[in-house]
């Protein structure tokens, strides 16, 4: 009897350890069954960090796991067979334009490797009131790329009506005010100014600082035009934006110094910035890597020209003194083969060349024909050797400041350009920087707080190619060209485009602070 209870209680062990045993290997199966297996990848991480080998697995829409032991096996629903490419996180555009309820696909930016852009630059957001409402549309829409809005300090002064007061009422800034709150609650990133552009050229000081208050308290960033980026006004226009550095974090937008020569010249505008930082002001910048830049053609008139004042009356009353600024200003500038007009009846041809075809002076044809609103044009106004010095500095991380529409290069081809001319070409950028300026600072300037990195459990925005095989294909003559080179790129765990061409569609998404 004894004995039957003891086989009959070994029995009973052997059943629970069998069933045990078997419950492992079903955990141990189902851990190791991914939806996407990256193998044999050079990975590059967004850090600033050296390449390393690992295998990338994918679930969802995260990175679930990286293994540097690259002969472990797994069992996945696809495998990439990554050898021989680099592995690095999508790009992040930090200052870009476009609407999303227009152009959802965003595809050159996508084309380009950017998988997540900043929108509400310069000062302009959605003209909503209720700026959570705007979000849910676009959040309705299949996105291309992944979208972070910002609020724009223009748009909430025409909002509030403050308009173009150089002095907010009381109840005009406490209007602007909430506004901001709002839009800062329902997910906004934080504030731009376009103090350049009317007409937040008008706002002062107080202002600006009572705003980037509200900016820091919600743990956001301001990002500015800033006032002037001319030689001679830039540091002024620098000062002003580390004033509100006191509050929040502050941005320069697209760093230049318009008719400046020279590194020694970057290198006193980052000593300014290297001054303020330490004194605990937290101040970054981005770059595109362009010698023209691309606005609209009123930046070249006076303010007695531009709204609010009446363009048609400055030109009855005050015609030649309206010429005489325009040419001074185009020569300085120079001159009127360096505007290039981007859009209008005239797009795709120089000033110089449209005074040639009207047969009058360049701004007797910029007067008459195209007006302070009547175009968009790049401006080829920047020293490459000054740029580039900006383009070094650890602080500063890269941006298109482009659109699907734009009829400038850095539209398509900006975070490509950076690659092939800066990375292969010139050598100015070691790779893994090159890739820490597109993707891991940009990443931590914004706060998104898992994008940007190749790490397990952020998102998985990835990206696939060789170096050597990126090409920006744009061109001022033929700027809608798209990049090429970059084998697979994946949005929020899904490959969107592969080989150069769609793989699916909408995996974007709308990210939230």
């Amino acid at each position: 009897m004894e004995k039957m209870y003891r086989c009959t209680a070994l029995f009973a062990r052997f059943v629970i350890a069998l069933f045990v045993f078997a419950s492992c290997q079903q955990v141990a199966t189902e851990q190791t069954r991914y939806e996407l297996l990256i193998s044999n990848a050079m990975v590059v991480d967004g850090t600033g960090k050296a390449a390393f080998a690992a295998h990338v697995l994918i679930n969802g829409d995260s990175i679930a796991l990286i293994d540097i032991d690259t002969t472990n096996t797994y069992t996945a629903n696809r495998t990439i067979n990554a050898s021989g490419l680099y592995l690095t996180p999508g790009f992040i555009d930090t200052h870009a334009h476009g609407d999303p309820l227009e152009t959802p696909d965003f595809s050159n930016f996508l084309s380009m490797g950017v998988t997540t852009i900043c929108l509400g630059q310069d000062g302009f957001s959605p003209e909503r009131e209720d700026l959570k409402e705007w979000m849910q549309e676009v959040d309705s829409m299949e996105l291309g790329v992944n979208v972070a809005m910002f609020a724009g300090h223009n748009t909430l002064r025409m909002l509030s009506g403050i308009a173009y007061d150089s002095i907010p009422s009381a109840q005009g800034m406490a209007k602007m005010e909430q506004l901001l709150t709002d839009a800062l609650d329902a997910g906004c990133f934080g504030l731009t100014t376009g103090l350049e552009y009317n007409p937040g050229y008008y706002a002062q000081h107080d202002e600006l600082n009572r705003l980037a208050e509200i900016v820091g308290k919600k743990g956001g960033i301001s990002m500015s035009h800033m006032r002037n980026e001319d030689d001679a006004y830039v540091e002024a226009s620098i000062r002003e934006l580390l004033e509100q550095g006191k509050y929040c974090p502050v941005h320069v937008s697209h760093i230049k110094v318009v008719y400046g020569k020279g590194e020694a010249r970057a290198n006193r505008i980052m000593q300014l910035l290297d001054s303020a930082r330490q004194k605990g002001i937290q101040v970054t910048a981005d770059f595109y890597p362009y010698t023209a830049s691309y606005t609209g053609i009123a930046i070249l008139f006076p303010d007695w020209a531009k709204k609010p004042y009446d363009y048609q009356e400055a030109l009855k009353t005050r015609r030649q003194e309206l010429a005489t600024f325009l040419r001074n200003k185009i020569i300085l500038r120079n001159g009127p083969e360096a505007t290039l007009i981007g859009s209008g009846p005239y797009k795709g041809k120089t000033l110089k060349q449209i005074a040639e075809e009207l047969n009058k002076p360049f701004e007797l044809a910029l007067m008459e024909d195209i007006g302070p609103y009547g175009a968009d044009g790049a401006y080829f106004i920047m020293d490459e050797s000054l740029q580039e010095t900006f383009l070094k500095d650890k602080h500063v991380m890269i941006c298109s400041d482009g659109s699907p529409s734009m009829r400038h290069p850095r539209s398509f081809g900006t975070f490509a350009r950076v690659l092939e001319t800066y990375v292969v070409q010139k050598q100015l950028l070691s790779f893994e920087e090159a890739i820490h300026k597109m993707t891991g600072l940009s990443a931590a300037t914004i706060g998104l707080h898992d994008r940007g990195l190749v790490k397990q459990g952020y998102k998985a925005d990835l990206l696939l190619f060789k170096p050597e095989e990126v090409r920006e294909n744009a061109t001022y003559e033929n700027p809608h060209q798209e990049a090429t080179g970059f084998r697979c790129v994946l949005v929020n765990g899904v490959v969107e485009r592969e080989g150069g061409k769609a793989a699916s569609s909408g995996m974007g998404r709308l990210l939230l602070k």
